[in-house]
């Protein structure tokens, strides 16, 4: 039977200005916000802030290859969120976290993202490049 995945829960407070003039929060926060999940769940995890990272491993961080997102219910200023974030899947090069953004016991949004992670390519400061996900990350996140 397979375990089930790591998850770790990031808060958020929804303010005014995460809204439009309905009220509603505006649906890019919500990608804003399952980003600094992404970051978070690695922190919670154990792996040093990628500032620091960069200085033993190389490793610049995890960008974003592609998102997808599906919105069940609305959000307004003065709630308190919670981002449920895990990592669904563990490839090569890749991997896909997975997002449920929740209100208490209601669900808001459920969001994937597919990342990799990056170095800088040697003697061409500029670009970036991806690598195997290190056996050493993977075991900390499971």
């Amino acid at each position: 039977m397979q375990e089930a995945p790591k998850t770790i829960v990031f808060e958020v407070q929804v303010s005014f200005g995460d809204c439009d003039p309905a009220g509603i929060v505006f649906y890019p926060n919500f990608s804003r916000w399952m980003d600094a999940s992404s970051v978070n769940f690695f922190i919670q995890c154990g792996l040093a802030p990628w500032r620091e990272l960069v200085k033993t491993t190389g490793i610049i961080g995890t960008p974003l290859l592609e998102i997808h997102t599906k919105f069940k219910r609305t959000a307004t200023y003065g709630e308190t969120l919670q981002i449920h974030t895990s990592v669904q899947e563990w490839r090569d090069k890749v991997f896909v976290h997975k997002h449920v953004v929740m209100r208490g016991d209601e669900l808001l949004c459920e969001g994937s993202e597919t990342r990799v992670f990056c170095v800088r390519v040697p003697g061409e400061p500029d670009r970036i490049k991806a690598i195997p996900v290190p056996e050493d990350i993977k075991a900390m996140c499971r």
